[in-house]
């Protein structure tokens, strides 16, 4: 991975940690994060045919979120947002390259600086060189192989399609390899705890893995573990009205000489390596219940956006695609003495991660954010806001090019064979294809508007949920539905007003002197100041 190195942390102000409140919650936290895995895919979200034996049970001991959706469809950009409860607006966290800083606020400085040992196993794509410090005790990820070879020739149809021939053996895969890592973890706390005379202090694990992200491919058995022909039917491929990226994807990647058989075969493999996600994180319960640590941890599972996965003729994601099956992801959260069973049908964010899960620490939250603690909903069962739209946003602006993936100022355009060369060609020459995006979801209804300097209004969406639950019949425009689209719009436009910044917690000398001093707050103290909490560098492996 390119961000390998020692992570030094460059520290601004001292700080002092904020106080946690009286109450007694769950110790220790596991949070296991899939890539690209949408909430539809999996057994306990209603698909027929996925194999997810061990979500399925997990989230019959605890809440699963029927409609849990994602801030951005790319990686770093959701990552961003989940981590600190901005929507991606508010600090610019926009690109693959935009990643949290020491100077701002994460969930891992939260717990961190509340004496929890945080560990973290797996990928980045969220924190700066300078933030791990202050973030993490320790950070590593392990190597493995998660692919096989493309499963087509250069030059092939198919070959950009990312499907892969089954990767080499159920424990060589590099999620394996830190998932393995944290169950040594576990077994060695349970030895530590045994052994201390004093209480150690909560532990905070972070699995960020890499399955079902593309390449398609996954260990047998699992990698041919889903007939194709079992599948229901996927979005067909040409719907009409469509944003212009649709066609673009499948003319850069060569897909349109590919039919429906060919996408129902990988859209199996892609449930199949959801079912080794599922296999792993059945290993990883089972240590948290062999380690005596059930009764003492919440657990939560979600992934930071979905894919197509063949769906209407599509590979992987687009930075401006806003459809549900990219939005939309599973969300399942076990609290001790929690309420079992649970669905909750109301909307939520990913971002609302945050404060539910520094509520449950008794940690107070001291940075300004836009998440909802979902506690009543996970201790109590109650579903309390019915009404509520969520929001997404996406894509880049024309006149930032430095934004789009393939530009000079961020590594430039790749070789022809490199799997992704299709996906950067076209933001470099289809600009408006990936322009800037925003969308909000009520219980029926979803508007996506798209705009750019060179288009105000470019290839914007309008769907009836209740009657289109799979987006197909784009009603943007359609004067029958113009209320509505003005309503939608009203409600997109409040909320950039009333999220379109946060106010810095450090109060600046009108004659510029220096230091700043921090603005004192009842509840505690700033967390978007940057301090160090240790005196060695982190090693990132």
């Amino acid at each position: 991975m390119p961000w390998q190195g020692v992570v030094a942390l460059v520290c601004a102000l001292a700080y002092v940690p904020p106080p946690a409140s009286a109450a007694q919650p769950p110790r220790n936290f596991i949070l296991f994060q899939p890539d690209e895995m949408r909430a539809e895919s999996l057994g306990c979200y209603g698909h027929p045919v996925s194999k997810t034996p061990n979500f399925d049970a997990f989230a019959q001991s605890g809440t699963r979120f029927a409609q849990a959706h994602v801030s951005y469809t790319v990686c770093s950009q959701s990552r961003a947002a989940f981590a600190t409860g901005w929507p991606t607006h508010v600090r610019g966290h926009r690109t693959l390259w935009s990643l949290l800083h020491d100077w701002e606020p994460n969930l891992f400085k939260y717990f961190k600086s509340a004496n929890y040992s945080v560990h973290w196993w797996g990928k980045n794509d969220m924190l700066a060189e300078d933030a791990w410090n202050a973030s993490v005790d320790t950070a590593r990820l392990i190597p493995g192989i998660n692919a096989g070879p493309n499963a087509f020739e250069f030059g092939e149809p198919g070959y950009y399609s990312f499907l892969s021939r089954a990767a080499p053996g159920l424990n060589a895969t590099l999620d394996h390899a830190n998932v393995a890592a944290a169950i040594r973890f576990l077994k060695q706390r349970a030895l530590d705890e045994a052994m201390a005379e004093q209480p150690l202090p909560p532990f905070f694990i972070f699995l960020p893995l890499l399955y079902p992200h593309p390449p398609y491919s996954a260990p047998e058995p699992f990698y041919s573990s889903i007939d194709p022909a079992s599948l229901p039917a996927l979005r067909p491929q040409n719907c009409d009205n469509k944003p212009d990226y649709h066609a673009l994807i499948k003319s850069y990647r060569n897909l349109t000489a590919l039919d429906d058989t060919f996408f129902r075969r990988l859209h199996a493999v892609y449930l199949g390596s959801i079912s080794y996600s599922d296999w792993l994180f059945g290993l990883l319960l089972a240590a948290v219940d062999e380690y005596n640590f059930r009764d003492s941890t919440t657990v939560a599972i979600f992934a930071d956006h979905g894919d197509y996965a063949g769906d209407y003729g599509l590979v992987e994601k687009w930075p401006s695609g806003l459809e549900d099956v990219l939005t939309r992801v599973p969300l399942i959260v076990r609290v001790p003495g929690g309420v079992e069973a649970n669905v909750i049908s109301s909307p939520v964010q990913l971002f609302d991660i945050v404060p539910t899960l520094l509520e449950l620490a008794g940690i107070n939250a001291t940075h300004v954010h836009f998440g909802k603690s979902l506690v009543p909903q996970i201790l109590e069962g109650r579903d309390v806001d019915p009404g509520r739209a969520v929001f997404a946003e996406g894509g880049y602006g024309t006149n930032e090019p430095r934004d789009f993936e393939g530009d000079a100022s961020n590594g430039g355009m790749p070789r022809k064979e490199f799997i992704y060369y299709p996906k950067l060609l076209q933001q470099q020459q289809e600009r408006l294809s990936v322009c800037r995006a925003a969308s909000v979801r009520t219980a029926r209804y979803k508007l996506v508007l798209r705009t750019d300097p060179k288009d105000l209004d470019h290839d914007s969406e309008l769907y009836d949920l209740e009657h289109d639950p799979r987006e197909l019949d784009n009603l943007y425009g359609n004067s029958s539905y113009a209320a509505i689209t003005a309503e939608l719009k009203h409600k997109l436009f409040l909320w950039y007003m009333q999220t379109s910044d946060v106010t810095p917690w450090l109060v600046d000398a009108r004659n510029g002197g220096w230091p700043p001093r921090m603005l004192a707050t009842t509840s505690g103290y700033a967390a978007d100041v940057a301090w160090d909490t240790s005196n060695k560098p982190i090693v990132w492996k």
